[in-house]
């Protein structure tokens, strides 16, 4: 109960917060603050026109989900990035697109200091002093002042400003970065901030307070307690809308999911003195403010009732107020009149149009917009004056006296700077490239490909609403591509990536390129040229332009003859575009056309990914001119400089600097989340590019004379080392396998201390990048760490595994902290002087304190406990079970460690074998002595006492054992562990037995620690500690045997309950990774499937297994194959490899690079410079037999499989597998890129490949993934809720979740991907369509773009968005959808597999509803023929299967066959659910109906054959399928099952309502609800669920 009324409290006051639409983002000049993220788009992608006028619906998702929809087409406005100096509140942005700009943004001044007051402290930390509502009510009307109008701007272009890394001059062009697509990856120069913090960072005690109460709840209490149970009392606000038109209960009115508030408009409006006809207009905004004083007095501890009370009013005249009815369908947005303002902007050359501002914003935002509008995208270099004073870029539009509405501003065009030059070409090479590919392709900037497009024809936009409803039936055409046909054998590659219209941009120059007469001599300098450039137009005009200060020219000069006098006419224009514009008629109309369609492309096409993914193919492109490119490539660019050369960016100094960010309250996380994701992901990008330049030998090594191996190199100010074992570091670890693995164990290790988040502890930045089959770990660098040797350095640890060990008291300090999450225990060894040495961590991870006086860990590889099923141990016998399987088994390194998954899972499962032994005792206790007849005495302690008494009477005759057992260990558990001495010796010595059965380290509480010293080489343990080791070493064992009998078995039931459908190898592996299998086991877990009754069911999991095994064992061997290849070898030798791999071909032969090229003499010198220790071309003498048979050993030496198979050909036929699968997961695991074509496999006449299909091959790259923990709790509570059937409240927490996430990760996330993917689903659910179809769109495109277009969650959101389009009436849009879904899933593993049942019945129904009936049959009866192999025959899907199969055949007319479907169906509801369910009952009456219509027929049939052609013929009944029909059996054969209800139900609905509002009202008095209240709880709680959204994997049929 407790828990429930503060998580609604604490919703409360996020809404009040979050409602606040004012964020001032931190300012430009204090460059500690990080960049918002990078939302749309910035720089020439986004277009501003498009902003303002709210071209594109679909960025602004509709925010409202009540009955009707409220599409406020203009943007709210609520990230102005500004400056203020009072205190910061976040307020999170309402568009699922747009991250919110400000995450410090900071409230106005007086108001901000009386929010202080309200809300001193974090309710994190604690009580909230009392703070008495007068105070409060002003904060929230200060907050509402703030209420930004739904403005239409563009708190898009987030990104604006350029952090120029000097902190201030950012010029108004200055494009965020060097990385063309707008990505924004703005430098974060944390070191200039010296002043910087204290101006902006002045939180305080104010920033955005009311969240930390949010945010306090978010943090303490786990997800189950928090979500409170249905029938709790408080929990729920208790309004439900009726939204009559759909017949469905919607809970909630309030809570408008879209739109963030809760909506009770003004429960109390009398309390804030605002002007009347506001509050009329502010009631459709919906705000709430006042839920807050009811929430507040349960923080301040001033009792929960009356606050409850408070609570429910508000409740109630919600009701009143905002019933959806009347509300809900009002369209427009009200703007509240104290923000907000439109100014006239005045460009040369185009008509002044307007603009909204807000006060907020920046005068630079509006530089951006312009730089974005099509048609103002040129201009790069001016600046904006009004009455004739130029505004400064980094001024609020509040602080500009005399702007104020209808204000004009002049965009004045300004001299130019060679930076402001360089800027302007790029930006507008940018515009030239907006369309273009090949940046994708190449893998480069954050640029990754999208297809959705292709398939619906451009956007879904206008709320899906755009073509023309229904009556487009006539002109579909239905007919699937021949290889996606049910049977098909065919797997073409070339459909994977279609050609986008778009692609074939419209070319408008030839060539635009730097001159070669750059620099300008001094004396041109003199006459204020900055820079020459050259450009050939289409029309094969050949010119050379100078740019001056005042804008570009045409001069004399030619190829060969440097003459810098203007030309006649120069055409000096202060826009290259312009001048272009006057030279080359093809340009000036191709530019324009192009930038229409830039315009017109989704935001999501064009941001930028935080993490670069790569394609596996690429279609041949041919390779252009790009000056922009070619300057980049070559001037060192190292860390994206922001065109400010030579300043490479401390890597070190800013990630540890983020993470000392305060995080006190939600605000300030916020903007630490974020700061700490930007700066890793800016990270990872340049750690990856210092890694290929290192292997591609461009970075000169910091010990150049050793031997290859040993070098190691530092580039932009980040250390790389090679994956071998140097100076014999891992000798008795297993040598350069266990340097090989030891750094992806290290980064696991940094993502766990981060993620543990101790303050003070610090790590380092580390990125393992494995190219061109060398592993490269990059790390940052710890200050000072070079100047001195590592023996002197080291503080903490050991630098010879455990020889010398050293301590130190700090560091236990902060290690003890990290010991209870990560499960580590504190032990002692022994050092080489025999002295004990307490550590708190394996003894190699090292603690070094840097030159900045932080402390930093490093080496953690064995943060984790060893793996005994792979560390064979002399004289330690193993468990049972491990024995039985084969273990333990020689690994090639002794490295091995459990996971953090397993680890967790194995605690768990011993703290509830620790609960149920010990509520055992205790009722055997309790039975003794309630003969003895002393039921009180138990426990002197009155907690105790009265637990036990309530429950002794409750439990009268039954002993429910588990349960009421299980909450009185709990609450004993406590009470020991609080230590007051008031808990009996019995008691005490029940808790004592379950601690030891157990193995926890206390004997008081449960507590499981691992020592990760144990059975390392090397460490010893003084005599004192032997108990203790040895119980390790018994937990040990009990872990290794815990991941054979239980992690494994589960993870096949998962399987065969299909709760886990792996669809591709990295599916299977993260399935196996989340319940802690390591892919070691891999051979162990098909070994397992094999042995499974009811292995049939598991096809699919054994063929992906099989397949991984595979391709991971060529993998292995391909890594040491490349090492022995020089670079101008590489294609050959990748292509020679994959013929040998997949190839019929017998014999392939691998061309060597050509002779000439090769010169001998210089051969023998540079043999040693390779980095493999082969001759440079062993690899061409690989032939297959060979490759296989390494294969097969590989895969029994490491996984212990044995592969029965020679080459790929018996492979495939052995395991039924498909070679182009195969070929999709070796080069996804190696980083190859092949050429996007038909590859003929089978043709034994000549080899598959040839060295001109191996386009590419780019890293794999492994880094941490930081998190964003606010949000990602709320997307949690939100789940919860939802499966508890609270769609509005759950739609509401989603919504709330996906603005944080927005505002940590920018627009580009796969967890925002997830939440957009269950939004959609409850927008549909709760009968929102088009609002549905957007939010999946945009989850769609987000999956192509951050994972992958061919990745299994890709596929399945391609599903969800055609059954949304086939709800919205799109039904060509629909089956192109599912036909792209189909494609997919049989290139990535065939049609063997459950989810292709699912597959096939929505593109049968979908075919059935356009009245294909033969095409539909196809799909379905290959559906019915899936689901009775993995679901069993007599499975109710199968029974769905067979009616859906029934009624294509029923309106074929072929009753005897839909009889003979519906029959088998109606057999499988009888015997499953009986005679009288309902299912059963409707089959019967169908049958029956099918029954008469076939006699009907057979009547028509005689009377024809006995009148011949007079007959009298009966009309018959030949349904076309309603698309209503259609639509439900989609709905059910998805998982979503609708209640409808009828009027009568909802007046009952109604009642209750009100009955539970009263009940609410009674508990003020603080008496317990009586058990009938209780039920009828119960009882009103289920028809919350309009419809449980079961997750899509189990269709309840």
């Amino acid at each position: 109960m407790g828990n429930s009324l503060f998580a609604n409290c604490c919703r409360h006051v996020t809404d009040l917060i979050f409602q606040t639409h004012s964020s001032n983002s931190a300012d430009e000049r204090a460059p500690l603050l990080p960049k918002p993220p990078t939302s749309c788009a910035t720089g020439p992608e986004m277009p501003g026109a498009a902003l303002c006028a709210g071209l594109y619906p679909d960025i602004i998702p509709s925010e409202v989900v009540t009955g009707s929809l409220q599409k406020c087409t203009q943007y709210i406005q609520d990230l102005s990035e500004t400056k203020d100096e009072e205190g910061t509140v976040m307020v999170c942005d309402k568009s699922s697109l747009r991250a919110v700009a400000g995450a410090a943004g900071l409230l106005r001044q007086a108001e901000a200091s009386r929010a202080v007051a309200v809300l001193p402290a974090d309710l994190g930390e604690g009580l909230l002093g009392l703070v008495d509502h007068a105070q409060l009510l002003e904060a929230c009307q200060s907050c509402v002042k703030l209420e930004d109008s739904s403005l239409a701007h563009r708190s898009c272009h987030r990104e604006k400003h350029v952090a120029a890394a000097d902190g201030g001059d950012a010029a108004p062009g200055a494009r965020p970065t060097g990385q063309g697509h707008g990505e924004g990856r703005a430098a974060l120069s944390l070191d200039t901030a010296a002043g910087g913090p204290d101006s902006v960072l002045r939180h305080g005690g104010t920033a955005g307070t009311p969240s930390s109460a949010l945010a306090a709840s978010v943090g303490s209490p786990p997800p189950a307690q928090r979500t409170p149970r249905r029938g709790g009392q408080a929990a729920q606000p208790s309004s439900k809308a009726r939204d009559a038109s759909t017949g469905f209960v919607v809970t909630d009115p309030a809570a408008c999911p879209g739109d963030r508030s809760s909506c009770d408009p003004h429960p109390q409006a009398q309390a804030l003195p605002l002007k009347q006809q506001q509050k009329k207009k502010r009631k459709k905004k919906k705000l709430t403010l006042l839920e807050h004083p009811s929430g507040m007095a349960l923080m301040n501890g001033s009792g929960p009732h009356e606050s409850l009370k408070g609570e429910k009013d508000a409740r109630q005249n919600g009701h009143e107020e905002a019933d959806p009815g009347e509300d809900g369908n009002d369209q427009e947005v009200i703007v509240i009149q104290d923000t907000g303002f439109t100014v006239k902007i005045c460009a040369p050359g185009i008509e002044p149009f307007s603009l909204q501002v807000s006060p907020q914003e920046m005068v630079q935002e509006i530089h951006q917009v312009l730089m974005d509008r099509e048609d103002t995208c040129h201009r790069t270099c001016f600046s904006l004056q009004l009455d004739g004073n130029v505004l400064d870029n980094f001024a609020e539009l509040k602080t500009i006296e005399g702007l104020q509405e209808g204000s004009l501003l002049k965009v004045v065009e300004e001299p130019y700077t060679v930076r402001e030059a360089r800027i302007h070409v790029r930006h507008i090479r940018d515009l030239l490239k907006s369309l273009d590919p090949s940046d994708a392709f190449n893998g480069v900037d954050c640029n990754s490909l999208s297809f959705l497009s292709v398939f619906t024809e451009g956007d879904l936009g206008d709320s899906g609403k755009r073509k023309k409803k229904g009556t487009e039936m006539e002109q579909i055409d239905c007919t699937p591509p021949e290889h996606i046909l049910p049977g098909s054998k065919e797997r073409p590659l070339c459909a994977l990536q279609p050609q986008n219209r778009d692609w074939k941009p419209l070319q408008c120059l030839k060539v635009l390129t730097m001159s070669g007469w750059n620099p300008p001599p001094g004396n041109r300098k003199m006459h204020g040229d900055l820079m020459y450039l050259y450009v050939i137009t289409v029309e094969d005009r050949h010119v050379s332009v100078t740019a001056s200060t005042r804008g570009f020219y045409l001069n004399q000069s030619t190829a060969y003859n440097f003459n810098p006098k203007p030309a006649n006419p120069s055409f000096l224009s202060h826009s290259l575009v312009e001048l272009l514009n006057q030279i080359s008629p093809t340009f000036k109309k191709n530019f324009s056309a192009l930038q229409k369609k830039r315009v017109q492309r989704h935001p999501f096409e064009r941001i930028a990914t935080p993490f670069q993914v790569y394609s596996w193919t690429a279609p041949q492109a041919e390779h252009a001119m790009d000056c922009v490119r070619a300057e980049d490539a070559y001037t060192s660019r190292l860390g994206y400089e922001e065109h400010i050369p030579g300043q490479t960016r401390d890597w070190n100094e800013e990630l540890q600097t983020t993470r000392e960010l305060p995080r006190k309250n939600l605000p300030e996380r916020l903007l630490r989340e974020r700061a700490i994701f930007k700066v890793h992901s800016d990270f990872t990008a340049a750690a990856t590019r210092g890694a290929m330049a290192v292997i591609d030998g461009n970075v000169m090594a910091i010990n150049p004379s050793e031997e290859t191996k040993m070098q190691m190199f530092i580039w932009n100010n980040i250390f790389f080392s090679l994956g071998f074992d140097v100076r014999d570091h891992y000798k008795d670890f297993g040598g350069d396998v266990a340097a090989y693995v030891a750094p992806t164990n290290d980064l696991n290790g940094v993502r766990t201390y981060n993620a543990v988040d101790v303050e003070g502890l610090y790590t380092l930045g580390t990125v393992v990048v494995d190219y061109r089959g060398y592993r490269v770990t990059a790390q940052s660098i710890i200050p000072g760490i070079l100047e001195r040797e590592q023996e002197q350095s080291v503080i903490y640890g050991s630098i010879d595994f455990g020889k010398t060990v050293v301590s130190h008291p700090k560091y236990l300090e902060l290690l003890e902290k990290t010991s209870r999450p990560l499960k580590i225990q504190k032990h002692k060894v022994l050092n080489d002087k025999n002295e004990e040495v307490e550590l708190c961590s394996s003894v190699e991870c090292k603690g070094i304190i840097g030159n900045d006086g932080r402390h930093y860990i490093l080496d953690l590889l064995r943060t984790f406990p060893p793996d005994l099923n792979f560390l064979p141990v002399e004289g330690e016998e193993m468990p049972e079970e491990c024995k039985k399987m084969g273990f333990p088994k020689q690994h090639r390194h002794k490295l091995c460690c459990l996971r953090q998954e397993l680890v967790d899972a194995f605690v768990e499962h011993r703290y509830l074998l620790f609960m149920k032994l010990a509520a055992l005792q205790l009722m055997q206790q309790k039975a003794n002595k309630q003969e003895s007849s002393s039921a009180m005495e138990n426990g002197a302690s009155p907690e105790n006492g009265t637990a036990d008494s309530e429950k002794a009477e409750s439990e009268d005759g039954k002993i429910d054992d588990n349960v009421t057992g299980l909450d009185q260990v709990k609450e004993l558990a406590e009470t020991i562990a609080s230590d007051d001495g008031a808990v009996d010796p019995k008691s005490r010595e029940v808790i004592r037995n379950a601690c030891k059965a157990v193995g926890s380290i206390s004997d008081t509480s449960f507590d499981i620690r691992f020592n990760p010293d144990i059975f390392s080489p090397g460490v010893r343990f003084p005599e004192s500690s032997k108990e203790e080791v040895q119980d390790q070493k018994q937990l040990l064992k009990d872990a290794a045997a815990f991941l054979l009998s239980c992690q494994i078995p589960g993870l096949v039931k998962d399987c065969l309950d299909h709760t886990v459908l792996p669809m591709d190898g990295a599916t299977l592996a993260e399935a196996m990774h989340q319940r802690g299998i390591n892919m070691r086991y891999l051979g162990k877990v098909i070994n397992f499937i094999t042995k499974t009754p009811g292995r049939a069911q598991l096809d699919h999991i054994y063929k992906i297994g099989i397949s991984e095994l595979i391709t991971r064992s060529a993998k292995h061997i391909f890594k040491t194959y490349l090492q022995g290849v020089e670079l101008s070898g590489l294609s050959a030798a990748i292509s020679h490899f994959l013929n040998c791999f997949l190839s019929s071909f017998p014999n392939p032969i691998a061309h060597l690079p050509a002779d000439e090229l090769v010169s001998k003499k210089k051969n023998k010198k540079r043999k040693n410079r390779n980095l493999g220790n082969a001759d440079n071309t062993a690899w061409a003498s690989m032939t297959p037999q060979e490759l296989w048979k390494n294969i097969c050993s590989e895969a029994k030496n490491y996984f212990d499989f044995s592969l029965e198979c020679e080459n790929a050909d018996q492979a495939a036929e052995m395991y039924n597998l498909q070679k182009i699968t195969l070929l999709r997961e070796i080069s996804l695991k190696t980083g190859v890129q092949i050429l996007l074509k038909e590859y003929n496999f089978d043709n034994r006449h000549k080899p598959t490949f040839t060295e001109e299909d191996i386009l590419n091959i780019f890293p794999v790259v492994k880094h941490v993934n930081p998190k964003a923990s606010d949000a990602f709790h709320f997307f949690q509570s939100g789940q919860a809720k939802v499966q508890q059937g609270f769609l509005k409240e759950g739609c509401e927490l989603i919504n709330e979740a996906l603005n944080l996430f927005n505002n940590v990760y920018g627009a580009m996330h796969v967890e925002i991907c997830a939440c957009l993917r269950l939004l959609a689903r409850l927008n549909y659910i709760m009968g929102d369509y088009s609002e549905a179809l957007s939010n999946q769109q945009k989850a769609v495109l987000m999956s192509e773009r951050v994972l992958g277009i061919e990745h299994p969650n890709t596929i399945q959101e391609y599903m969800h968005l055609a059954l949304y389009c086939f709800a919205n009436s799109q039904l060509s849009t629909a089956l192109n959808l599912l036909y792209r879904a189909r494609y997919l899933m049989l290139l990535v593993f065939g049609e063997d597999h459950p989810e292709m049942a699912l597959l096939d019945n929505n593109i049968g129904l979908v075919l059935h509803g356009v009245m294909e009936y033969d095409l539909s049959l196809r799909f379905l009866e290959n559906a019915l023929a899936i689901s009775s192999k993995y679901h069993g025959s007599k499975s109710l899907k199968v029974a769905l299967s067979h009616h859906l199969v029934a009624r294509v055949y029923e309106s074929k007319a072929e009753f005897r066959s839909a009889l003979q479907h519906e029959k088998e169906g109606y057999t499988i509801y009888k015997n499953q659910l009986g005679e009288h369910h309902e299912k059963t009952k409707e089959s019967s009456e169908y049958l029956k109906y099918l029954t008469q219509q076939a006699v009907a027929l057979q009547r028509t049939m005689n009377e024809i054959y006995k009148n011949g052609s007079n007959a009298n013929i009966m009309p018959l009944k030949f349904t076309a399928p309603s698309m209503a029909s259609v639509l439900e059996q989609l709905n059910i054969i998805n998982g979503i099952l609708f209640i409808p209800l009828s009027q009568k139900d909802l007046e009952n609905l109604k009642a209750e309502v009100q009955r539970r509002q009263q009940l609410q009202e009674s508990i003020k008095g603080g008496e317990q609800l009586d058990p009938e209240d209780k039920a009828v709880e119960e009882k009103e709680a289920e028809p919350r669920m309009p419809s449980a959204a079961i997750p899509l994997t189990q269709s309840s049929a």
